[in-house]
């Protein structure tokens, strides 16, 4: 044990912020979120000029009209690029309102842009033009206050006709019950029947299956006709919980009682089984942040972007520029679609689309230390979702450079010269992390020195579950004693908009084969030599690449123009995913989802297709709002400006380590984007951090060598700030 005496390491001191151009910086807020003070004078646009009574959607009925969310409205492309690149006005800044008219004969959804903010004057309807008609009233996606008003019916209604039953096999009393619903609700356009899966109210519920399932038809938008459409326990189904009751009075059901578990779930509480000991390793800085977060802008080393946080989609970024010139004008998530298996209606029927429950408007405020480093950048984000008021969630995204604790290049020469010379691997991340119900996605952009970018999704929280009964194995593992661990695909996509060297691009593929020769200087001997294959993929046909077909391994967006070496600048889409199956297409649901059936697909972009889906189709997806495999119709991609749809995921059959709860560990995957003769040379050769010495040089030396340095320039204590958290409060108000 070493013991340090009299000195006191002194505290790490920050250098000065780097300084930006005030340019780069204002130009971002083009991107920017709304603020809560626009959302606030939205709303009260809204309420003032629609001629309609507005209820606050926290409280409303299906019957109310009220506003689900308001979000910036992006300007279009063009008109942002004349601002960016051109000189042109600002565009005006808008609003998306999307409202709910329950209240009205013809009840449907309406989507709004309100502007020009912060004073809107004026709205205009959007939905026929977005959307080719009006979107119908069953299509929207459930309120906080529809769950509750389909639990309350359970509960007051439903329950009240199987007391008995209740009483005996559960020891229900109004309070030890949690549910879990499905989506979509039903099998055809105009369904809004849904599954309830009965679960113990305790600390990780999602493991906690006591046999009952529910399907409630709450398709009326008067809640007194809502009604009990099937009931499930124990494998077999009832027409009611009337007939469930009478026929466990008469003893004809076979009861699987499960054990009561204490309030913190006893075997899925995630409570710690081990004391705290010595301290994990911890990252700091020992001169202070090497980037620079304003606003929405960040700049790192050659890098800078814009962020945002879409209700919807999450975490989306804009405007990427490498050493100045933009590579990227959006890079955003969009769907993440889990497609579960059981012998339970609630699991069977299950294909959640995140987006629909909104993936931004379930990211979580971060624990610092385990979710992001402790020293990290914390971002507070607000939403206006179901309520009239903007809504806080404090530090729920993170910016921070990460030392990944390997190099990113490096050469030991022992051949000729003696040298060696290195880069430490350190990169910038941009995180956010979305617990929808059971599951925890974890979203990461991060920017390498050498002009990479990565998009990674890490999967965590809490398997979901069906009681395990019957044939039950046939659709996972058995992780507890009447809890079956449900198979289930992850499927997410994400847009990418490259611009490579300006706007119009071309999609290029590089791949191998092996071909046979004769060795020029012994002509009886073959050789087997691998080859360059080059092809131009000219329309989207081409270019859509089915899941688990064979894609080039080298596919990139070429510019028209070359670097120094005569090839076209590049940059090559490499995509890292373990995917299940995708839906057959002979689903009647499929189309809704068709964005997965492609790894890839790049088409021509379009304003009118700014997104692969809609949050309209997990309750309709019979009759899809949006159906991505429209956007493929052979259009010429040749020299145009191109999206990419990339589309990454993983097969989840859960397992007993999947209790308590999903590790990350081998529960990654996403996309690179890397530079593909876009430079003449690796661009991280320039970087401030790179290493070289050789035999001849004092690499003791600080001028020779910074590594040296580390005693005098990193010995310093960091300066964590003292941990606070909110996530506790964050449905607060503003």
């Amino acid at each position: 044990m070493l013991l340090s005496r009299g000195r006191r390491s002194p505290s790490c001191e920050s250098q000065p912020h780097i300084v930006e151009k005030t340019g780069s910086m204002s130009q971002s807020l083009v991107f920017a979120d709304l603020t809560p003070e626009e959302m606030a004078q939205v709303v009260r646009y809204l309420r003032g000029n629609l001629g309609v009574q507005l209820v606050d959607a926290s409280r409303a009925k299906p019957s109310d009209n009220c506003i689900a969310s308001v979000d910036v409205q992006v300007p279009a492309k063009a008109e942002v690029l004349r601002f960016l690149d051109g000189g042109g006005a600002r565009p005006p800044r808008e609003a998306l309102a999307v409202l709910y008219f329950g209240n009205q004969p013809d009840p449907n959804v309406t989507e709004y842009v309100v502007g020009p903010l912060p004073t809107p004057v004026y709205h205009r309807d959007v939905t026929v033009q977005k959307y080719g008609g009006k979107v119908p009233y069953h299509r929207r996606p459930m309120l906080g206050s529809e769950y509750k008003q389909v639990g309350a019916f359970l509960e007051m209604m439903a329950f009240a006709a199987a007391p008995t039953f209740l009483k005996e096999v559960f020891e229900y009393d109004g309070t030890n019950a949690a549910f879990q619903t499905t989506a979509p609700h039903g099998f055809q356009s105009g369904d809004r029947k849904s599954w309830f899966i009965m679960f113990q109210n305790v600390s990780g519920f999602f493991v906690h299956p006591v046999g009952l399932e529910v399907l409630v038809d709450h398709s009326s938008l008067d809640i007194s006709r809502w009604a009990v459409s099937r009931v499930f326990y124990n494998g077999q189904y009832y027409r009611d919980m009337v007939q469930l009751e009478s026929a466990y009075v008469q003893g004809r059901i076979s009861v699987e009682k499960v054990r009561k578990v204490p309030q913190d779930g006893d075997f899925s509480s995630m409570k710690p089984r081990a004391p705290s000991a010595a301290l994990f390793p911890l990252q700091y800085e020992p001169q202070g942040p090497r980037y620079s977060v304003r606003s929405n802008h960040v700049l790192f080393q050659a890098w800078s972007f814009a962020f945002g946080m879409s209700v919807s989609r999450g975490l989306r970024l804009f405007d990427i520029r490498h050493k100045g010139e933009r590579v990227a004008y959006e890079i955003s998530i969009q769907e993440a679609l889990s497609v579960y298996g059981s012998n339970c209606p609630g699991g069977m029927s299950t294909r959640y689309m995140d987006g629909s429950f909104g993936i931004g408007r379930y990211t979580s405020p971060l624990v610092r230390g385990v979710d992001c480093p402790y020293s990290a950048t914390y971002v507070d984000t607000h939403s206006l979702s179901e309520t009239l008021s903007p809504s806080k969630k404090k530090a729920s995204l993170c910016i921070f450079e990460q030392n990944l604790g390997s190099p990113l290049r490096r050469h030991y020469s022992n051949l000729q010269s003696l040298y060696y010379g290195g880069l430490v691997n350190s990169a910038l991340v941009v995180r956010s992390i979305a617990t929808v119900g059971n599951q925890d996605y974890i979203w990461d952009f991060i920017f390498y020195q050498n002009g990479a970018i990565e998009g990674k999704v890490q999967a965590t929280g809490y398997t979901s579950s069906s009681f395990l009964h019957g044939d039950g194995l046939r659709y996972g593992n058995r992780v507890w004693e009447h809890t079956l661990g449900t198979i289930r695909t992850h499927s997410i996509n994400y847009k990418v908009d490259l611009d490579v060297g300006g706007v119009k691009n071309s999609l290029v593929a590089h791949d191998m084969a092996f071909e046979m020769t004769r060795a020029p200087w012994s002509p009886e001997q073959q050789i087997e030599r691998p080859r360059l294959t080059k092809k131009v993929l000219d329309t989207e046909d081409q270019a859509a690449f089915r899941l688990q077909s064979k894609m080039p391994r080298y596919i990139y967006f070429a510019a028209n123009s070359k670097n120094k070496w005569g090839h076209q600048r590049g940059y090559r889409i490499q995509i890292t995913s373990f995917a299940g199956d995708h839906v057959p297409e002979a689903s009647s649901m499929e189309r809704a989802i068709s964005w997965a059936r492609y790894q890839l697909a790049v088409t021509r972009r379009k304003e009118e297709e700014p997104t692969s889906t809609s949050i309209y189709n997990q309750n309709d997806p019979w009759t899809p709002t949006v159906a991505f495999a429209n956007f493929i119709n052979n259009e010429t991609i040749t020299n145009e400006d191109l999206v990419a749809w990339i589309t990454t995921g993983f097969l989840h059959i859960p397992h007993s380590e999947d209790i308590p709860n999903t590790v990350t560990v081998g529960n990654s995957v996403g996309f690179l984007l890397r530079p593909y003769n876009y430079y003449d040379l690796d661009p991280s050769i320039y970087s401030h951090d790179g290493v070289f010495f050789t035999s001849e040089q004092d690499f003791t030396a600080c001028d020779i060598n910074p590594i040296a340095c580390l005693p005098k320039t990193a010995s310093c204590l960091p300066n964590f700030p003292p941990f606070t958290y909110d996530g506790f409060q964050n449905m607060s108000r503003l």
